[in-house]
């Protein structure tokens, strides 16, 4: 027993910042940010903390589906960006929505979402929960260089959420680590102790975009082949892949490479930016939303990030 989804939610920030705005702040213009990433806007928050866009994802994927907030079992969130050390997003989701289960958030960057459905899938293997929350929710903006024109174009806010139940549509998954700070780091505040020595540094993205385009497109490549094997399913057999939506570049190299229709391949990256750990929710929930997902529909999810870590999986659509 593992799980199946029952439904979905997605929410972003009402302010939207497009290319031409940034060309005002920092030396860029539409034409080189679409080119290299094929970002047009994203949406930025200006008034809402990481857990008060969680928690309208959240409400928006139990009304989806119908769950009250006191059946869930459990609450888990990926994000690296949460407004608190203490108490995370997950646990203040719980007490928004009004929930009394035990949450908790995970930190695997944009791999996060992929990341905690396979923890998810442990509870229910488990015999732990009947109904589980998942969220990716980030607000990057707090965490970039406005005026670092390599990061500032890319990252944006955003959250989104699924709602599991029991069942057996959690088909394959694959999970990847290798230590590495030096391609993509985002340094802590150094604090107030006296007593540490360690000089800091700037609490922003730095990111080596080629070495990270080089590392995403074989990671991808190499994580989608091995979850459909292990599901006993060929290429042809996907309905949709729904990559990570770091650099349109990056799917597009990705599709090339695989026996799979490019049209396949869900990208809304050219209206919400790069959200880490919330990109994948978010574009599922849209081909939910919109109707293109069918029952028996096999998605593959594929994801890479800060770590630098990798994760994908294959789900089979129920609905």
């Amino acid at each position: 027993m593992n799980f199946q989804i029952l439904g979905t939610g997605s929410y972003a920030p009402e302010h939207i910042v497009t290319n031409d705005d940034l060309s005002k702040m920092v030396d860029t213009s539409d034409e080189w940010i679409a080119e290299r990433t094929g970002i047009r806007q994203r949406h930025i928050s200006v008034n809402e903390t990481t857990h008060d866009m969680a928690y309208q994802a959240a409400m928006r994927a139990l009304d989806d589906t119908g769950v009250k907030p006191e059946e869930l079992d459990m609450i888990l969130c990926a994000t690296i960006s949460s407004d608190l050390a203490s108490p995370n997003v997950a646990i203040m989701v719980q007490k928004m929505i009004g929930a009394t289960c035990p949450a908790m958030d995970i930190s695997a960057a944009c791999s996060g979402f992929v990341y905690t459905l396979d923890v998810a899938a442990g509870y229910f293997a488990r015999g732990k929960a009947k109904k589980m929350l998942v969220l990716g929710a980030e607000r990057l903006s707090k965490m970039l260089d406005w005026e670092d024109r390599a990061t500032c174009v890319i990252f944006a806010d955003g959250a989104g959420a699924v709602v599991l139940g029991e069942g057996e549509s959690y088909l394959s998954s694959k999970l990847t680590a290798k230590g590495d700070d030096d391609v993509i780091k985002i340094p802590y505040y150094v604090g107030l102790s006296p007593f540490f020595t360690i000089p800091g540094e700037k609490p922003c993205i730095n990111m080596k975009g080629r070495e990270v385009f080089k590392f995403a497109v074989n990671a991808m490549y190499n994580d989608v082949q091995e979850v459909l094997e292990q599901s006993g399913l060929t290429q042809k057999d996907v309905s949709y892949v729904i990559p990570h939506q770091a650099n349109l570049r990056i799917i597009d190299a990705v599709a090339r490479r695989m026996d799979i229709a490019p049209e396949k391949f869900y990208h809304n990256i050219e209206r919400f930016g790069n959200t880490s750990s919330a990109s994948i929710p978010i574009a599922l929930d849209e081909l939910n939303k919109a109707g293109k997902l069918k029952a028996g529909d096999y998605i593959v999810l594929s994801a890479f990030g800060g770590g630098l870590t990798t994760g994908a999986c294959v789900v089979r659509w129920t609905k």
